[in-house]
């Protein structure tokens, strides 16, 4: 009811009764004033308050009528506006309005015309473009999944095939040890032992990398418990685990920051012989802080950094900056490594 006094037809016929109420006041006062100043004998007070009845009644049904009529067209016009934008809305861009008039409404129309057809092109523009970033994509994604298999090429042959070779050949040496001096042949077999042991710690590292680089719906939280679950079963590594579970990510960041946790991870597991790890995921003020820290072996930063092992650090770095966080690393040989990200949530 009350949408209804507001609108426009109602407005029309509030301003006919408004209209009306200030002639009958100004009537009044004219009918009084000469009643009281010129005293005719055929105006009398029951005369004028008889006429001022039947003037309101007849003007205020006159007003209501007339606003009827008049805002007519006008709510039409409105309503056929509205009808339009609806149609817009709903992304009928081809939909004009017609209007032959030439008065306000009819240029605001001629506007909303307007407004459409640079709507309807920047559509298309915005349309060309996704078609543009699907294709980039499509191909970036071509172009890192033959990046990623040819890395893992050189790391199998650089580490696993070579040390496989080692096996073979220390195995060889050991077996013909063995009847001319068993302690000699314990000491290769031992040997033998250890390259084994850093031969599946090298695979498991590589494994970790084949692992599907998506979280498949999981949130960042439940995604890096599971993977820190995973290696727990698979390595002999203690885990301290500091996660929040509130934060709330874009799903981009989210993907991001589990590639860059994965990655740290597999260095770990691949270069580290750490006993344990550290593993942060905290909110700090309106930014959101990554710790991954180890007691192994730690390195040299300087002599690191133009290795081919720096790649996967590179990598990180690369993708912490995507997002608009700093990178820190910090090492020490014999201490260990700490790898440190601080992103901007906002």
């Amino acid at each position: 009811m009350l949408k209804k006094l507001n609108s426009i037809r109602y407005s029309y016929i509030k301003t006919n009764l408004r209209t009306l109420f200030l002639n009958a006041i100004l009537l009044l006062g004219i009918l009084l004033s000469i009643y009281v100043l010129l005293e005719p004998t055929w105006l009398s007070v029951q005369a004028i308050f008889t006429f001022f009845i039947l003037y309101m009644l007849l003007h205020f049904i006159t007003s209501v009528f007339i606003g009827f009529q008049d805002s007519k067209e006008i709510k039409d016009r409105m309503d056929y506006m509205s009808l339009f934008i609806a149609m817009v809305a709903n992304g009928n861009y081809q939909a004009k309005i017609v209007d032959n008039s030439n008065d306000e409404i009819a240029r605001i129309g001629k506007d909303l015309n307007e407004l459409t057809d640079k709507m309807h092109t920047q559509v298309k523009s915005l349309q060309r473009l996704a078609d543009e970033k699907a294709e980039l994509a499509d191909g970036a994604h071509r172009a890192a999944a033959i990046e990623e298999r040819q890395r893992l090429a050189r790391d199998l042959h650089d580490a696993v095939s070579q040390q496989l070779f080692a096996l073979t050949m220390m195995s060889k040496a050991g077996m013909k040890l063995f009847d001319k001096n068993s302690e000699a042949a314990k000491d290769k077999f031992a040997e033998v032992s250890q390259i084994a042991q850093q031969a599946q710690t090298e695979m498991r590292a590589l494994l970790l990398h084949l692992r599907p680089v998506h979280l498949s719906g999981d949130s960042l939280s439940s995604g890096v418990r599971k993977l820190v679950d995973e290696l727990k079963q698979r390595t002999q590594l203690i885990f301290h685990i500091h996660i929040e579970d509130t934060m709330e990510l874009s799903k981009s960041m989210e993907e991001h920051l589990f590639r860059i946790i994965q990655e740290a991870l597999s260095n770990t597991l691949r270069h580290a012989e750490a006993s344990e790890v550290t593993v942060e995921l905290l909110t700090r003020g309106m930014d959101v802080a990554v710790t991954i820290q180890d007691n192994g072996k730690g390195f040299d930063t300087a002599a690191m950094k133009h290795r081919k092992t720096s790649l996967g650090l590179k990598s990180m770095q690369e993708r912490c900056e995507e997002l608009g966080g700093t990178f820190m690393l910090r090492a020490s040989v014999g201490v260990g490594t700490q790898i440190g990200l601080r992103i901007p949530t906002n």
